[in-house]
């Protein structure tokens, strides 16, 4: 759906992304996205088709984002405590490298 910005007078169009994209699961996502900006890079495509390109590959790293985003939500849940009960832990990457949850929390090693 196309529309003409008032301000500027540009004419832009909604992206709609493909059905197809939403089904995928992450790691074909990824495959999907580095085949396409290869396929960018390597040029030579008229101009529509570079930007038919462009709109997929922006659909599949907005699906690589929700994907990632989601199981780091899941990870954060999913923290077991020693007495076998669930908690909520934020993950932060920096700090899972220096030790234990517990020791990496509190800071100290």
């Amino acid at each position: 759906m196309a529309t003409t910005e008032p301000t500027t007078g540009l004419t832009t169009s909604k992206l709609t992304i493909d059905p197809a994209i939403e089904g995928l699961a992450f790691d074909d996502a990824l495959v999907e996205l580095q085949r396409t900006v290869a396929e960018l890079e390597a040029g030579g495509q008229p101009l529509e088709a570079a930007i038919a390109l462009y709109e997929r590959g922006v659909g599949l790293q907005a699906r690589c984002e929700r994907l990632i985003r989601d199981a780091e939500l899941r990870v954060e849940q999913l923290v077991a405590r020693a007495g076998g009960a669930l908690e909520t832990r934020a993950v932060q990457p920096e700090k899972v490298a220096d030790g234990p949850p517990d020791q990496a929390a509190s800071g100290s090693r």
